[in-house]
């Protein structure tokens, strides 16, 4: 579960570009960057009206394991977006969601000021550059610099602390981590004594994600980590059943008020649990057997493991975290102010025919009609939806039914399928085709 809010950041407006595929010309890991990960910690302030952006930590970690070739981000998906720069030359850049930007989608956000913690990632500086962070804007779609700072890293307050001692075990082992995904998977709600069922539930969601394509054809390509982080009591909070366990992540189910939605809202604890191991991707796995999850692009994905639907909602998380993909369900009625219908979600399986020749009007069913019927002769068509993004109206999706829609489905849609598969060479190094 995840849920997109588009707010006007108020703040002094830059606009920013950068290539939409490829690295930038020019930029040489070895010359700009050590071995080695910054971890830049943050905190987001604000209400519906008003948000801030504020510095809390630089934090020193382990070895860089992400591609030193895909250095500038081709995809440009999440509501944010942060670029260490040199001058004009773009070195590093990613794309990124928070738990705080879906909060100002509440009716909380319209007469409460809150902050959240949230962590970013890239590769250790040899010298002085600027972070500029930012946020896209609800009118025009576009990202608006709203954060600068400079990096120097000879400052003696970029902290070299280890931050824990727990084991990290390699699952999987495909290559080197430069050229593989590697997913690292965080212990939640276990105790010391529950971490060999942690190690076999990560073995379980591991073979559960490898059945279904495309990662079953890429499974080569990614490298599998999970570290034993120890939790006190087992299991996670229920709020809205009076449950409360002390575990190492604080998760909680009832995030916003929805009983299915899960996360650790504390995105630093997140970070600090992942900083002695290598990672592209972290999934936590709760100990639970509550139905839920959550995910969030590019930061994390969460499940419980002993629902039967686990392996689903799995897969499903996933898709938000590590791919971008949007969710194509919807009620009837609800949440109809979510997106900005005049512009192109940043989602690329759900569209508002705005930009349509920017998602998958190349994989179109050949002479399928647009709006495309759901009719049962349609299941197999790939075409234009409508429902999509939360809305009955005017948000579209590719196929009757995906594993972005409903858990019961068989698999990805083939516009799902094909951007898995451009995230999957991105952080392998490869050439992410157009």
């Amino acid at each position: 579960m995840r849920k997109t809010a588009f707010l006007i950041f108020c703040l002094t407006a830059i606009f920013s570009s950068a290539p939409m595929y490829g690295q930038q010309p020019g930029v040489c890991y070895d010359e700009w960057f050590t071995p080695d990960r910054l971890r830049i910690d943050l905190v987001l302030s604000g209400n519906a009206q008003h948000q801030e952006i504020a510095l809390s930590a630089l934090v020193h970690e382990c070895g860089w394991s992400g591609p030193k070739t895909s250095l500038t981000d081709p995809f440009r998906y999440g509501e944010y977006f942060y670029e260490l720069r040199s001058g004009e030359t773009v070195l590093f850049s990613r794309g990124f969601c928070t738990l705080f930007q879906e909060w100002l989608s509440t009716e909380e956000a319209k007469t409460v000021t809150r902050a959240f913690t949230n962590c970013i990632w890239t590769p250790f500086p040899k010298r002085p550059c600027e972070l500029v962070i930012s946020h896209r804007n609800w009118n025009t779609g576009e990202f608006e610099e709203t954060f600068h700072y400079t990096i120097d890293p000879s400052k003696k307050s970029i902290s070299h602390e280890k931050e824990n001692f727990w084991e990290v075990v390699k699952v999987q082992d495909s290559g080197d981590t430069e050229e593989k995904v590697d997913l690292l998977f965080i212990a939640e709600g276990y105790t010391l004594e529950e971490m060999p069922k942690f190690i076999s539930d990560v073995k379980r969601m591991t073979e559960a994600m490898f059945l279904l394509e495309p990662y079953r054809s890429h499974r080569p390509d990614f490298n599998v980590w999970a570290v034993k982080s120890v939790s006190e009591e087992s299991g996670t909070d229920i709020p809205n059943q009076d449950i409360w366990r002390n575990t190492v992540l604080n998760s909680s189910f009832y995030t916003f008020e929805e009983d299915r939605y899960l996360t650790a809202p504390d995105h630093l604890s997140v970070a600090r649990a992942a900083s002695g191991a290598p990672f592209d991707a972290l999934f936590v796995l709760v100990n639970s057997q509550k139905y839920g999850g959550g995910g969030i692009y590019n930061f994390y994905s969460l499940t419980t493991v002993d629902n039967r639907w686990t392996e689903e909602v799995l897969i499903h998380e996933f898709g938000h975290s590590f791919a971008g993909l949007g969710d194509e369900y919807y009620t009837p009625g609800a949440m109809d102010e979510m997106y900005n219908k005049k512009v192109e979600p940043w989602e690329p399986n759900i569209t508002t025919l705005v930009d349509f020749g920017s998602k998958w009007k190349d994989l179109l069913t050949p002479g399928v009609q647009i709006p495309t019927p759901a009719v049962e002769a349609n299941m197999n068509v790939v075409g234009v939806f409508e429902g999509a993004g939360y809305q009955s109206k005017g948000i579209y999706r590719p196929v009757m039914d995906c594993r972005m829609r409903v858990n019961q489905c068989e698999g990805f849609c083939p516009v799902c399928r094909r951007v898995i598969e451009r995230m999957i060479d991105f952080w392998c190094g490869r050439k992410v085709t157009e």
